[in-house]
């Protein structure tokens, strides 16, 4: 049996990843801020998904004693884990660079960028033991450099500060543990413009489509580069 941790695993990417997971077979533990949502939702896919193994761990990314809370609930229940796809993430306040101001990074690092350094951290134990462990940043192309300085690329027109950063952020944090961590194949994802609630439902693809670069990259034997989306390699 195969199992996988997914942070923010209550809605949008990661509950449709929790899904494509379970109906593979594996073992899915939904990290989730709010429990009672994750109850539901391992509710409403243990009925798609009768043979499902879904089980329910309150993660707070921004809290160490919620991360060391989880961790130790996966290892005392022998489970093991062999992905650990770090999903949660929010988008701050949509401000152009003249307005954004120094309070609007924290919530927003707080989350995509020192989230998945406190939950990668903690759970690296667990992923050591691992036959073939995975490691999954949910990154997003808008944290690409190339895609930011190429006029004729969408993402040139945006002008935020706090996310796109993150996500670069992100993106060398995965580059750093890929080289310290040879054992474990680390990979960031851009799941692409999809839409879901983080979008406003605004995205032009769908919510499957959104996780398949984030389910190749903890199922297949082999990925296209460290940071891919469905269509292939993304430019750092």
């Amino acid at each position: 049996m195969t199992t996988a941790l997914i942070t923010g695993a209550t809605r949008g990417l990661g509950r449709e990843t929790a899904r494509r997971l379970a109906a593979l077979g594996w073992t899915v533990w939904l990290g989730a801020r709010d429990p009672e949502a994750g109850d539901t939702v391992a509710i409403e896919l243990t009925h798609a998904y009768p043979a499902a193994d879904l089980r329910v761990v309150p993660l707070d990314v921004t809290d160490d004693t919620s991360v060391t809370a989880a961790v130790r609930t996966v290892a005392e229940a022998d489970t093991g884990l062999d992905a650990l796809i770090n999903n949660a993430g929010i988008g701050g306040r949509p401000v152009p660079p003249r307005e954004c101001t120094p309070a609007d990074f924290i919530a927003v690092y707080g989350v995509n960028v020192l989230g998945p350094v406190r939950v990668t951290s903690a759970f690296l134990p667990l992923l050591d033991r691992s036959a073939a462990p995975r490691l999954v940043m949910v990154s997003s192309g808008v944290g690409s450099l190339t895609h930011a300085n190429d006029a004729a690329h969408v993402y040139y027109a945006l002008d935020g500060l706090a996310y796109p950063s993150s996500k670069t952020a992100l993106n060398m944090i995965t580059t750093q543990y890929a080289k310290a961590l040879p054992h474990i194949r680390v990979c960031a994802v851009d799941p692409g413009w999809t839409a879901t609630d983080f979008t406003d439902h605004r995205g032009t693809q769908t919510v499957q489509q959104g996780t398949d670069a984030i389910v190749q990259a903890v199922t297949a034997d082999s990925i296209p580069g460290m940071f891919f989306g469905r269509d292939g390699n993304v430019p750092w």
